[in-house]
């Protein structure tokens, strides 16, 4: 029996990475909605955290911070340099603050999101409210709290460097990154919490009824 849930559980999380690298390395990875355009790559590492457990997410997390170096990396953009050490933009280099950015916030989403929901489906046990509430609230949180790790980081550690990219005035920084978090944050975390009910509660119920609990 063991040996079958370790077989299951293996299974159900190469298919959940297979999507991580999906959304990770593809444009399906981004999905606009009118001129907003919402990153995808944290639902895989909410519903991986939901469905397998607060270390499994934590995993999965550590993956998307993999992929995202990988492709700043290997396929630079301007801000490239706040994910990875190994890209520079005039006298601007990252370091090892890239690689905290890159990858804390995202390990971050598997252990927020499933630390939340273990605390939430116990509380709300045999509730109504449990058949949607842990999971959007794990979701959104998760996923809000992602986007205010990234951008904190990078008004901390790159502010001026960062503005300089954009063209902007390190006045200016500021109400920038709360205008992304006003807009994209808050959509990605609208996307994550409904994403995350309508996925996680029918395969728990119906589909993965072998699943472990979050450890």
């Amino acid at each position: 029996m063991k040996s079958n849930k370790r077989i299951l559980f293996l299974a159900q999380f190469s298919m959940l990475l297979a999507i991580e690298m999906v959304v990770c390395f593809t444009p399906l990875g981004s999905l606009p909605i009118g001129p907003l355009v919402a990153t995808l790559s944290g639902v895989p590492v909410i519903i991986t955290a939901i469905m397998l457990g607060t270390k499994a997410g934590a995993a999965m997390g550590f993956f998307f911070g993999l992929f995202s170096f990988l492709v700043n990396t290997f396929t630079p953009n301007p801000s490239s340099f706040v994910f990875t050490p190994f890209y520079s933009i005039g006298d601007v280099q990252g370091n090892f603050w890239s690689l905290a950015i890159c990858f804390i916030p995202r390990i971050l989403i598997g252990v927020v999101a499933g630390v939340t929901f273990q605390a939430l489906i116990r509380k709300l046990e045999g509730k109504k409210s449990a058949k949607v509430v842990p999971y959007a609230v794990s979701g959104a949180l998760a996923s809000i709290l992602h986007t205010l790790l990234v951008l904190g980081g990078i008004y901390v550690f790159f502010g001026q460097a960062y503005a300089a990219a954009f063209g902007l005035s390190y006045e200016l920084l500021l109400g920038a990154l709360g205008m992304v978090i006003a807009t994209n944050g808050l959509l990605e975390a609208v996307i994550s919490a409904v994403t995350a009910a309508a996925v996680c509660y029918p395969l728990r119920r119906y589909s993965m009824p072998a699943v472990p609990k979050a450890t």
